[in-house]
């Protein structure tokens, strides 16, 4: 059963508390798709903020609370969890760079995993304790607000070549599509983007994207982790990595590590499918010259 809040929580900071894994936590929910944990709620009664733990691992996930914290996820859409220090051996470094003259494939909106038949149920990314700040976005929204904001504010010169002139684009057809035509149809408009525009060109559109679909995009804490749902009926969500200003190179800036969580963080009993670990890390590589990513090719 998804945990209750003792009182409504409405999309905007007014703090609230949620009690969970034997606990009362400090929330907020700044937008109606994305949950904050601060901590416990005990760790906010002295003058001092208490110091960062891995309230996580000792808490959140313990087998005996963990599905009812990944129903949370999966009810919710985005749930954040700030002040976490942890050094658990499961989270790997995010690959994938940008360059000025051409986009990652971060940078376009996508799931996790979307290649294969099995997706992530959700993806955890965070931004570890380190001596230097994160300066770029993870820009996250619902997949379909994502879809239509993409339609949106696609330009009339796009929206009027071969791939796309022959698709029915409305808002109404949109509301309606499942998670397969959405993909096909975001496939379209992203490879159009791609190829019409240039990299700055790209960039812009995507933040105007961001804008639209109303994605949450505020900046990396330190001991921030977001747990993102990546496959599923109720809240799938979509992720980028979001520069919110011409992207020109050579800014120091702190690293991501990721992990998914459900398929990575086995019960006790368990065995980790490290043939589909593998299938899935397959898709994190650098994009090879000439080819196209999961969800830049054909859906």
């Amino acid at each position: 059963m998804v945990p209750r809040t003792n009182a409504p929580i409405h999309p905007d900071s007014t703090h609230s508390t949620l009690h969970l894994a034997n606990a009362l936590w400090r929330v907020r929910r700044p937008k109606p798709f994305v949950l904050v944990i601060e901590g416990e709620v005990k760790d906010f009664d002295d003058q001092e903020a208490a110091p960062p733990c891995d309230y996580l691992h000792d808490k959140l996930l313990l087998p005996e609370w963990r599905e009812a914290f990944y129903q949370l996820v999966d009810a919710t859409g985005l749930v954040v969890c700030l002040n976490v220090h942890t050094q658990h051996p499961s989270y790997r470094d995010v690959r994938g760079r940008s360059s000025k003259g051409r986009l990652s494939q971060s940078e376009y909106y996508h799931h996790d995993g979307c290649t294969g038949p099995v997706k992530p149920r959700f993806v955890e990314i965070r931004c570890p304790i380190q001596p230097q700040t994160r300066g770029v976005a993870t820009a996250v929204a619902p997949h379909r607000d994502v879809v239509k904001a993409m339609v949106q504010v696609l330009p009339a010169e796009l929206a009027a070549t071969a791939a796309l002139a022959t698709q029915d684009m409305s808002p109404e057809t949109i509301h309606h599509m499942d998670g397969a035509a959405l993909d096909h149809l975001q496939g379209l408009i992203t490879r159009t983007v791609r190829k019409k525009l240039n990299a700055e060109g790209a960039r812009s559109y995507f933040r105007q994207v961001d804008a639209a679909a109303n994605a949450y995009f505020e900046p990396w804490a330190l001991g921030e982790s977001r747990f993102i749902a990546n496959a599923n009926s109720n809240a799938t969500l979509q992720h980028r990595r979001a520069y919110q200003a011409p992207h020109t190179g050579g800014v120091a800036n702190g690293h991501l590590v990721k992990r998914w969580t459900n398929e990575e963080l086995p019960l006790p009993g368990q065995v980790v499918d490290q043939a589909l670990i593998a299938a899935l890390c397959s898709e994190e590589g650098d994009e090879a010259e000439g080819a196209e990513g999961c969800y830049l090719g054909a859906h």
